[in-house]
């Protein structure tokens, strides 16, 4: 009987790396278990061949004999290969040629596949099994192989049993360390980093981390790869990698009382792990780790550098790896440059938020007070945003070497930095959400905001639109509930006006919050009076004395509703898509004041209409044509339009200058040209912006000629 072990030893040096196997055991197990399955009494009847690039250094320290000895020692054929892709034609000219008879029974052990190819070059008999050991049997179907092939993964295989490994993580211990050494704690990366290095050790069966889940300020600032705080996510984004989040109460006893009791009674079982890693830098755990060196677990310690126990650092049988080496995370300085230096990334909110916000709530409850570390700690303790002193302390002093804080004096006393980015953009933020919210609840006369009605007004904000701001709902919603959890806004739950069982997310201005939090010497005040009932009889045109910006929205939104009613023959155009097509125009309240100018002076209604497109209403307004303040607008359009036409006619390039000279009086013609432009009335000509042709059968244009703009294209030609 033919059978045939080949074993790529390449391929399983990694392998009996990552799985903790002793290379000699395996070479044992793997021959004795190819002529158990082949049946064979004797196994001097197995050819067992050992594969390899020989010439290479695979000589560890810990290893006394090379591979190449090791094998030979337990009876195996070796043959020398350099280049791996020559593997099968190695093999059959140098072992399978050589013997006449065709193979019954052929066992590869190898987890790559570059192996593979050998099998359908072989000659078996008709009956023959053909097996792959290995630790992808998707890989292996994947090669596209020609026989049947029986797979077997090598871990399970009689004799073979592969380093289990379970971990214990003290998150809080190692989480606070990693930050007072200047590490940012992202925990997307620290999770993918913590597993990599534990499957290194062997088969990574069990890992938990213990902190005081859900307790605000108990852990340093966490964030996921985009630079989110994710703090409160943190349980469900272990659990995710398999991690089991252990809750204890706040407190280095209780953490250290929970994972010393669980790390005890899981080694007291059969199924243990045989490598222990525990990540700490404490050195009380040296009454957990001499036990489970007496039961001859191997003992792994995580660490962090500066913060490791001299005793753990010290002790002859322990294996400590440095997480700051094998994590490769950033330094606090590092990513503030980056924010100084890239303003393409998304800004948003950090643990510098809550430093900047309640510094500024300090400053304006005292006017003319110094604000010392001391309070700004103690104020961030009260909000929740740290849990101790030394955490507050922490986070102040990185905020002072950063030079998001100023100290002015030995007496603690300390500034903000206005013109340091991350200052000027969070002051910026949280002024016009704060302004936002004061002014829709001033001139509606609510008592809160719909959570979803303030997103879609923060997205017209014209202020935020700066690289890495004001980019998506899901940007929006990460600063408002900043400055919920940092008591600038509150979020309540009410019921919903269509179904009072059903509660929805509402915004409101906390009774004791003062409306000037976020002024500056360089901005207009956080709530800005506009009083819609005052301009009640005042002209458009009039309008603009007080109110340039204004005026010229509402000859936009004028003019953009008379369009689509008489070109849809519908009485009122929505909203919404009105304010879309005019948002560009919006610097941040001008088209609702546009609109609350409207209303008092009946120029337009605004209401909920049936729409045929759906089965619930839609916000809409209608324009009042018989109005004069309209009828005034309208008639300024149609007479823009036929200035247009008699250039047309005169065969006179369209373009600001020219129009100029054709139109008498006073005209506000940017915004004219504008207008026409947004109305598709005028479109750029190819590769001249400042010059513009008209679309002649526009339907405006076609009511303001009488339909007669045919003969006027062919009189004109």
């Amino acid at each position: 009987m033919a059978a045939y072990l080949i074993v790529d030893v390449d391929d399983l040096l990694r392998f009996t790396a990552n799985e903790g196997i002793d290379l000699h055991e395996l070479a044992v197990a793997l021959r004795g278990s190819a002529g158990f399955v082949a049946g064979l009494y004797d196994t001097t009847s197995l050819q067992a061949v050992a594969v390899a690039d020989w010439r290479s250094q695979h000589r560890e320290d810990n290893m006394p004999l090379e591979p190449e000895a090791i094998f030979r020692s337990v009876g195996y054929l070796v043959i020398d290969v350099q280049d791996r892709t020559c593997l099968p034609d190695c093999l059959l000219q140098d072992v399978f040629r050589a013997d006449p008879n065709p193979i019954e029974e052929l066992i590869l052990a190898t987890t790559g596949a570059d192996l593979l190819p050998v099998i359908d070059r072989v000659e078996v008999t008709d009956n023959a099994r053909i097996r792959v050991w290995g630790d992808d049997e998707a890989a292996v179907r994947a090669a596209g192989l020609s026989r049947d092939i029986i797979f077997q993964p090598l871990v399970g295989l009689h004799g073979i049993k592969g380093k289990n490994v379970w971990v214990y993580i003290d998150f809080e211990n190692i989480s606070i360390s990693l930050n007072e050494q200047g590490f940012v704690v992202n925990l997307d990366h620290l999770i993918e980093r913590l597993v990599s290095q534990a499957q290194a050790h062997g088969k990574l069966v069990k890992m938990a981390a213990y902190a005081p889940w859900g307790q605000r300020g108990a852990l340093p600032p966490l964030v996921d790869s985009s630079g989110r705080e994710v703090a409160d996510e943190s349980p469900a984004r272990l659990m995710m990698a398999n991690i089991d989040p252990v809750f204890h109460l706040p407190g280095k006893q209780s953490a250290d009382i929970r994972i010393a009791r669980d790390v005890l009674t899981d080694a007291g079982h059969p199924e243990a792990g045989d490598v222990i890693i525990l990540a700490t830098g404490d050195r009380d755990f040296n009454d957990v780790i001499n036990p489970l060196l007496q039961r001859n677990k191997t003992v792994v310690v995580w660490g962090v550098r500066g913060s490791t126990g001299r005793l753990l650092q010290s002790h002859p049988s322990l294996q400590l790896e440095y997480i700051d080496d094998f994590t490769d995370l950033q330094t606090h300085q590092s990513l503030s440059s980056v924010e100084t230096e890239a303003d393409s990334a998304s800004f948003i909110p950090s643990q510098w938020s809550s430093v900047i916000i309640q510094f500024f709530r300090l400053n304006t409850e005292n006017p003319g007070k110094s604000v010392t570390e001391q309070n700004l700690i103690d104020r961030m303790i009260d909000v929740g945003d740290v849990i101790s002193s030394e955490r507050g302390n922490d986070l102040v002093s990185q905020a002072i070497s950063l030079g998001i804080l100023k100290q002015q004096s030995a007496l603690g006393v300390v500034e903000l930095s206005i013109h340091h980015p991350v200052v000027d953009k969070t002051l910026l933020i949280v002024n016009r959400m704060v302004r936002r919210v004061a002014n829709t609840l001033l001139s509606r006369n609510w008592e809160y905001v719909n959570y979803g009605f303030l997103l879609k007004g923060l997205a017209m904000e014209r202020d935020l639109d700066r690289p890495g701001m004001n980019e998506s709902d899901q940007w929006r919603s990460h600063w408002i509930d900043c400055l919920v959890r940092e008591q600038v806004l509150q979020r309540d739950l009410v019921p919903h006006r269509h179904n009072p069982d059903d509660l929805v997310p509402v915004i409101r201005l906390p009774e004791a919050n003062d409306r000037q939090l976020m002024q500056r010497d360089d901005e207009r005040p956080a709530v800005e009076d506009y009083n819609s009932q005052e301009l009640q009889g005042v002209p458009p045109h009039t309008l603009y004395e007080t109110d340039a910006e204004v005026a010229r929205m509402v000859t936009r939104v004028v003019v953009s509703v008379q369009q689509f009613t008489s070109f849809r023959n519908f009485a009122w155009c929505p909203l919404g898509s009105l304010h879309r097509r005019l948002r560009e125009f919006d610097s941040g309240v001008i088209f609702q004041h546009a609109v609350e100018y409207l209303l008092v002076n009946d120029m337009v209604a605004v209401n909920e209409y049936p729409n045929p497109r759906s089965d619930y209403n839609t916000k809409g307004i209608e324009l009042d044509e018989k109005c004069p303040y309209v009828a005034v607008i309208l008639a300024e359009r149609d007479e823009f339009i036929r200035v247009l036409l008699e250039m047309y006619r005169a065969n006179v390039t369209i373009s600001l200058a020219s129009i100029e000279q054709f139109l008498k009086g006073e005209w506000d013609i940017p915004l004219w040209l504008s207008i026409m432009k947004v109305e598709n009335v005028l479109n750029p000509l190819p590769g001249r912006a400042d010059q513009f042709s008209l679309f002649r059968t526009h339907h405006t244009v076609k009511l303001v000629a009488n339909d007669d703009v045919d003969e006027v294209a062919t009189a004109s030609g």
